[in-house]
């Protein structure tokens, strides 16, 4: 549990020292030129104190730099105490928080608390191609997809002469957006917006992620059928018939742990974020699979999860027009 008296949500010298210390523990180097020779780093200090705190000067490049330099923090005007706060608020809340709420408790405007939280979560972000695919040699992996909100561009029909697809005058399910779902049996999880759920879109997401030598768990869905035999082994439960977990000797065959990855998933949207724009759930989906693989379980503490996203702050620019 993190203290909230603590002095880097109020005090901005000790802010910017813990951002210093989270994201240069061995030392500042220049994010102009790469150079971390302390000889030729200088903290730039003065009685008139005409610059910014904290600035520095490096005598290779010549060029001048903070701690938010080449981190999605630069340009901003946001005192850092109240960026510690918003991130500790995200990564400490298991299904999020509004940019409504963060706007009220932070005591900045709607519009500055949403492009906070959107800058935070692109720092959560994860980087697929050096953390690896999930699974492995004896692991097993779930896969499911979920259709949650309304899609605003409905897909097309061309048996229906260029009409959006209906059942009985309702798009159902193919008006509603796509997420395709992946979870590590007690490790991590990924999500992933998709316009088509087809076998061809589907196998793309599997094979880029997760480990050939894996076992693939999946419902009846024929679009897991074909892709499932280049895996290890692929087993399903019959969900159509009211089966949801059966034993295998010692294995036990079920989806139910990527069903609890989309239950919180689905909870924090709806209950909490309430709106949001296609184009944004992506984001949104990096943030809660940020949260679940640096769950309590895992032996993470809400001080490591944004530890964690400090240190992901790094390399990663969001604007407002870009954000938009």
């Amino acid at each position: 549990m993190t203290d909230l008296q603590n002095p880097i949500f109020h005090d901005e010298d000790k802010a910017r020292e813990a951002l210093e210390a989270v994201r240069w523990p061995n030392g500042p180097y220049c994010p102009h030129c790469g150079n971390a020779n302390p000889d030729k780093i200088a903290l730039i200090e003065g009685k008139k104190q005409s610059h910014r705190p904290g600035l520095r000067y490096c005598n290779e490049c010549k060029g001048q730099f903070t701690v938010t330099v080449g981190t999605v923090f630069e340009r901003s005007k946001i005192k850092l105490s109240k960026w510690w706060l918003a991130t500790h608020l995200l990564g400490a809340s298991k299904k999020g928080m509004s940019a409504h709420q963060l706007h009220r408790m932070l005591g900045v405007t709607y519009k500055t608390a949403w492009f906070m939280a959107h800058r935070i979560r692109e720092a959560m972000k994860e980087d697929v191609a050096s953390s690896g695919p999930l699974g492995g040699e004896g692991k097993t992996v779930e896969a499911d997809e979920t259709y949650i909100g309304k899609r605003e561009t409905p897909r097309i029909s061309a048996q229906r002469k260029g009409r959006p697809f209906t059942k009985k005058g309702k798009g159902g399910g193919r008006e509603k957006r796509i997420v395709v779902g992946l979870v590590e049996r007690g490790g991590k999880a990924r999500m992933f917006h998709l316009n088509d759920a087809t076998r061809l879109t589907v196998r793309d997401v599997l094979v880029r992620n997760v480990d050939r030598a894996s076992h693939l768990n999946t419902d009846e869905s024929n679009l897991y059928t074909r892709t499932g035999e280049e895996f290890a082994s692929h087993r399903t439960v019959k969900h159509s018939a009211n089966e949801y977990a059966r034993r295998e000797g010692e294995y036990v065959v079920h989806s139910n742990t990527i069903e609890n990855v989309f239950s919180v998933f689905k909870r924090g949207m709806v209950g909490v974020y309430q709106h949001c724009g296609e184009a944004h759930l992506h984001r949104y989906l990096a943030e809660f699979d940020f949260r679940y693989n640096r769950r309590t379980k895992l032996g993470f503490t809400d001080k490591m999860r944004v530890d964690a996203i400090m240190e992901g702050i790094e390399g990663k620019r969001l604007t407002y027009r870009s954000a938009h």
